[in-house]
């Protein structure tokens, strides 16, 4: 199975990040995870990048906020899916982020998920891993059903309590 490259611009993106590193480990997707500031150590950047590929990741997965340059600056450097968590963070609570990832130039794609989305990214990072491992898209098909469960349970608990408040 290939790996996912996880990369945050702080130590302090950890906190957010860690569900999503927590989601690829509940499915044994292998994963390395590092800091690199696109601004301050952007020859790293670059490095991880371009040697991304050789090493065995199949995705790479950006995490920053502010200006959040960290997900373009690695998509510039691979043909490799880099998916994009902007970040809350500053004034702006993480929309400058959510901004900065989407409105890449043509041709540098990077798929973006919600502020503070890590989670999403880690399933985005299995669906895309998923198109060439057929037990990792099993995992992701009974995590779907898991999904459905839940809300069908939710959904009977509703039409109980209504009953039970006569408005059923």
């Amino acid at each position: 199975m290939k790996s996912v490259l996880v990369i945050m611009g702080s130590d302090s993106d950890y906190a957010i990040m860690k569900n999503g590193l927590k989601q690829l480990q509940t499915w044994g997707i292998p994963f390395e995870a590092h800091i690199c500031s696109a601004h301050r150590t952007p020859q790293k950047a670059a490095q991880l990048a371009a040697e991304a590929k050789s090493r065995g990741f199949g995705v790479l997965i950006a995490a920053a906020g502010l200006a959040a340059h960290l997900p373009g600056v690695l998509a510039a450097g691979t043909t490799l899916p880099v998916i994009g968590v902007p970040l809350a963070s500053g004034p702006l609570a993480g929309v400058d982020a959510l901004l900065a990832e989407v409105q890449m130039p043509s041709g540098i794609p990077v798929a973006t998920v919600a502020i503070n989305g890590a989670v999403n990214s880690a399933i985005l990072a299995a669906q895309i891993l998923a198109l060439e491992d057929k037990h990792l898209a099993a995992c992701l098909e009974a995590y779907k059903l898991e999904l459905k469960d839940k809300v069908d349970k939710k959904d009977r608990g509703l039409a109980q309590q209504l009953a039970a408040d006569g408005l059923a």
